[in-house]
């Protein structure tokens, strides 16, 4: 696991000049590569191109140093994060003839490229964001993984080209300050976080996943390609006995290949149905104890550390619960958010840094139960589906008018709790007539109503989410197969793990995710709907497969989610900081927001008249990083 960054110079710019960019854009993403790092940089007649990367030694300790070369050291490499079927594709390639010098998997896809070019990246199976330069080509191809579980920015410039794994490396070697994206402060406004291939500036893009950049040093055209083609999902006619073997097989052998490293390795446990089951693979193909982590909260209503010590005594595992409250929040807020380089709202980002720093202390790698919702069809959003449907086949558009504007006056929260109430009022302004139901139920900050009316005319744009629909070649979101796949392209890279990402590597910690699979995600597209939600009853093919591990009825036991009691923080300790967000001053000189709304409804929070949580914290999260961001770095 490590950190990538690079740079190409358009005009004849001195090597030494570029080595020396590197060397800072490294410093800053220390974190994401303690042990070591490498620098790579050349100079020829038309431009200057140079590569770097800090190192978090996971595999091949004593020889895996990057940059790697090529044997006639025409072709080099940078790369973070882990393949996990390196061996598989070492073995073919030896089978051809070819020699390592390494027992890495960065070396496996140097030479899978050497031998096969781009057609090789259709084949690793992992986590990666990896820049090759190729001088037999004179070209640079920069991939990024299936999922986007590893961040990739670029940006293209009159001067430079240039790429990073984490945007505030790109931001510090700009010249200028770029300007707020419209299309990416919408997205954030809406969504609580922004994905690709936006992000908060203008002209920086995010890699999407499963693509990778051509990029021509001769003529500097770039290119961007999908690596690996999506089947349209298609249900088969296999049996659900069948598919329940099949889905158990896989998950075990997806743990299995996610637990490769030469350092201490353990789980994530949250005493959900995801992480309870990765937990027990692990534990079930080791003849160790295993090392299980859990964090919880001193606020009853969000502890729920309960569940996971039901399944840490089951697995005899080596428990570590950490119980953290307000006072660990105060001297971790400001470096999680600001970390991020964007705003970025998701309120579980705080107990999952909190988690990953205690993590830290006894292993360098953690396997988590993401993706296990996107994959087998787990949340409750995925409902809206069939309540949209039925509402809006019994109850005529002007009557939901009213009763969505009765529940806006009647169902008001005054607290943090995100009970029935919460969940009505989301639920029925959630719905709509037109096919635009899920785009509002995944809007977790504001609809487009309420964004209309907080942000300024000059900021607002309404039709945020065409580009995405575009990629899913429809306009209406209808089914469960549907919702998964917006979730795919959207919360999953741009919310989820965006969040594990930067708050794990942030204390040096590599997380791997076995749910997120291509093998096992195309597989679920091809079951049957009723396989993963049969009637109310979700990831129902996953918990089915594995029933017989876990105690009677243990997973059908409800879970609230990994999120934090920000409401209640906003209105106590950090409600000086988020006063000072709404002084008419600073909202004056930004223009970004209809200053009369956006103060009511943080002071109606304050004041516990409404409680306003997801919308006044989104609010918060921006402010600090365009106080952090825009303010500080230019005055």
């Amino acid at each position: 696991m490590c950190g990538i960054n690079g740079i190409i110079a358009k005009t004849n710019r001195k090597k030494d000049d570029i080595t020396s960019i590197l060397n800072s854009m490294n410093d800053l993403i220390i974190h994401r590569g303690p042990d070591e790092d490498g620098v790579f940089s050349e100079k020829n007649d038309q431009f200057t191109v140079g590569m770097a990367m800090r190192r978090l030694s996971i595999i091949d300790l004593s020889s895996g140093q990057q940059p790697i070369f090529s044997d006639d050291q025409q072709i080099v490499i940078v790369f973070n994060g882990e393949i996990y079927n390196y061996k598989v594709l070492k073995s073919k390639l030896e089978s051809e003839g070819v020699t390592f010098e390494t027992s890495s998997d960065t070396e496996v896809i140097l030479k899978a490229y050497e031998k096969y070019g781009v057609e090789s990246f259709q084949w690793l199976d992992g986590m990666y964001g990896f820049s090759i330069y190729d001088k037999n080509l004179n070209k640079l191809f920069i991939a990024r993984d299936f999922f986007g579980e590893k961040p990739l920015y670029y940006t293209h410039t009159d001067k430079e080209f240039i790429w990073a794994s984490e945007l505030k490396s790109i931001i510090n070697t700009l010249d200028f300050r770029p300007n707020i994206s419209k299309k990416g402060l919408n997205l954030y406004f809406r969504l609580t976080y922004i994905p690709a291939p936006h992000t908060i500036y203008e002209n920086i893009f995010k890699l999407e996943a499963n693509h990778y950049i051509a990029y021509d040093l001769t003529s500097h055209d770039t290119t961007i390609h999908k690596i690996n083609a999506e089947p349209k999902p298609k249900a088969s006619n296999i049996s659900f006995e069948d598919a329940k073997a099949k889905t158990k097989d896989l998950v075990y052998k997806s743990v299995d290949s996610r637990s490769i490293a030469d350092v201490g390795l353990g789980t994530f446990l949250s005493g959900g149905v995801d992480s309870s089951i990765i937990s027990l693979c692990l534990a079930q193909t080791t003849d160790k104890k295993i090392d299980t982590f859990s964090i919880g909260f001193k606020k009853a209503s969000y502890d729920e550390t309960d569940k996971s010590r039901i399944v840490a005594k089951q697995l005899k595992s080596n428990h570590h619960e950490f119980i953290i409250d307000e006072n660990d929040l105060k001297n971790n807020i400001h470096e999680i958010l600001i970390n991020f380089d964007e705003p970025f709202s998701d309120t579980a980002a705080l107990p999952t840094h909190l988690l990953s720093e205690k993590t830290r202390e006894h292993v360098t790698v953690a396997l988590t139960g993401d993706g296990g919702d996107e994959v087998f069809g787990g949340y409750n959003k995925y409902y809206i589906g069939k309540m949209n449907k039925k509402y809006t086949s019994v109850i005529p558009k002007g009557l939901h008018k009213s009763i969505a504007g009765l529940s806006d006056k009647y169902l008001i929260n005054k607290d943090d709790t995100r009970g029935r109430k919460f969940q009505i009022n989301k639920l029925l302004n959630s719905i709509d007539y037109d096919g635009e139901f899920y785009w509002n139920i995944v809007s977790l900050a504001n609809t487009s109503k309420q964004l209309e009316e907080i942000m300024s005319p000059d900021y607002f744009e309404s039709n945020i989410f065409k580009e995405y629909k575009a990629v899913l070649g429809k306009q209406k979101i209808e089914t469960l197969t549907d919702f998964r796949l917006v979730d795919k392209i959207l919360s999953l890279e741009g919310g989820m793990l965006a969040k594990v990402d930067r708050t794990s590597m942030l204390t040096s910690l590599e997380c791997r995710a076995p749910f997120l699979n291509r093998e096992l995600w195309e597989f679920t597209n091809t079951l049957p709907e009723n396989y993963l939600m049969k009637g109310w009853n979700k990831k129902h093919i996953l918990k089915e497969a594995f029933r017989d591990q876990f105690p009677k009825d243990f997973l059908e036991k409800g879970k609230s989610g990994f999120g934090s009691p920000t409401g209640d923080w906003l209105r106590q300790s950090l409600r000086k900081e988020l006063e000072s967000y709404i002084e008419p001053q600073l909202l004056k000189s930004q223009g970004i927001f209809n200053a009369d709304v956006i103060t009511k409804l943080v002071t109606d929070h304050l004041e516990s008249k409404k409680d306003s949580t997801f919308r006044v914290w989104s609010f918060y999260c921006f402010q600090k990083w365009y106080t952090h961001n825009i303010i500080n770095k230019t005055t």
